[in-house]
């Protein structure tokens, strides 16, 4: 009868996390789908590579929203079983409540190791994909960025807008704006503007117009019937090499190892294992690190925290009020998890601190349950 009752109540709390999960990551997909469409079509590549962006987001995203849903799952089914009583059926099947601690500490265990592979494995390895997809994707951005009245600047250090486009794919009334800084920049109006290729190199050959240049605050203008403005030199805005997120795990350990070994003198080929495997990099890596393989240990603080429903009944105290106060308290603790990244660095001692938060709060609350409930066993 016992394995019936805890298979009830976990099943209940299964099912409303994995509907919640979902539902939340989907949700949150929607909307980021939506921005990464945006930059594909200013980067003008092919919709196949957008999909195949979107859809390798998707584990990163759901392993933001797995904590959230999985304390607010738990926490909610186990006051729900209070309210209607149903947790004293438990209590008086002769289920002892550190016993019923126990159990679902242990199952947080696996979450916890469920979200290690996630987090160290599957997003790294998700997202490294994705930028490999773009990467080697067959693409001109040069016949596809430039749009019809916007501004275009889906290429680094150049705006384009154009008012029309005719059917034989001539620019009419286009401006272009190369350079970004204030005092160092080049203007270029045309009447006309057509894309060639020229023996290899694109350029947009520009007729009726005028060229303004600003170098060292002094402006020079100059009118031309004919110009050439070579697009070959200009590249996308989108990043194409792997950031440090996208590394695995072993790699980026193996980073660490290289970056903080003395015998290393030449810490310039340690960069052929990460690209941004750097000293100024190092405290970027290190938090990494810590996110992947150390932030998931909340997850059974978390279950710790939610547990915290059971010691009081709702005939004994405000029960909604309690309730409130544990929502809260879990809320704090997944914020906290994820604020603590912000102050990882390469000192050891400071790194160690942090790390041993989460094992302190975890041996807190179990020993807090323990006191609470005299130590009895079934």
């Amino acid at each position: 009868m016992k394995k019936i009752l805890y298979r009830k109540f976990l099943s209940d709390c299964l099912i409303f996390f994995i509907i919640s999960l979902i539902s939340t990551s989907v949700i949150i997909w929607v909307f980021q789908a939506v921005n990464y469409l945006d930059i594909v079509i200013d980067d003008g590549r092919d919709y196949s590579v957008y999909l195949s962006y979107a859809i390798l987001s998707f584990p990163k995203i759901a392993s933001k929203i797995l904590p959230f849903a999985f304390f607010f799952s738990f926490s909610y089914v186990i006051a729900k079983y209070e309210l209607k009583n149903e947790l004293l059926i438990y209590w008086n099947f002769g289920i002892n409540k550190i016993t019923f601690i126990n159990f679902f500490f242990i199952f947080s265990l696996f979450l916890f190791f469920f979200q290690i592979i996630l987090t160290a494995f599957i997003v790294p390895k998700a997202q490294s994909t994705a930028r490999s997809i773009i990467r080697t994707s067959d693409y001109n951005f040069v016949d596809n960025f430039i749009k019809v009245k916007k501004f275009n600047a889906g290429v680094k250090d150049l705006t384009i807008y154009t008012e029309s486009k005719d059917k034989d794919n001539n620019f009419n009334n286009i401006y272009i704006k190369k350079g970004t800084d204030k005092n160092n920049f080049q203007i270029t109006y045309a009447k006309k503007g057509i894309i060639k290729n020229n023996n290899g190199v694109t350029v947009l050959e520009l007729y009726d117009g005028q060229n303004t240049n600003s170098f060292n605050e002094k402006i020079t203008t100059f009118s031309f019937s004919k110009s050439e403005f070579n697009l070959s030199l200009f590249t996308t805005n989108t990043i194409l090499v792997k950031k440090t997120q996208e590394h695995s795990t072993l790699e980026l350990l193996q980073c660490v190892k290289n970056l903080t070994d003395k015998k290393i003198k030449d810490k310039s080929k340690i960069r052929e294992i990460v690209r941004n495997c750097e000293i100024k990099n190092l405290d970027n890596i290190i938090s990494e690190l810590y996110k992947r393989l150390v932030v998931p240990l909340y997850i059974p603080v978390l279950m710790l925290t939610a547990l915290l429903l059971i010691i009081h009944s709702k005939e004994k105290i405000n029960y909604t009020k309690y309730r409130t106060i544990v929502f809260l308290l879990g809320f704090f603790i997944i914020v906290f998890s994820e604020s603590t990244l912000r102050f990882i660095t390469h000192s050891f001692y400071n790194n160690l601190a942090i790390i041993l938060i989460p094992f302190i709060t975890l041996l807190t609350l179990y020993f807090y349950f323990l006191l609470k409930f005299n130590f009895k066993k079934d």
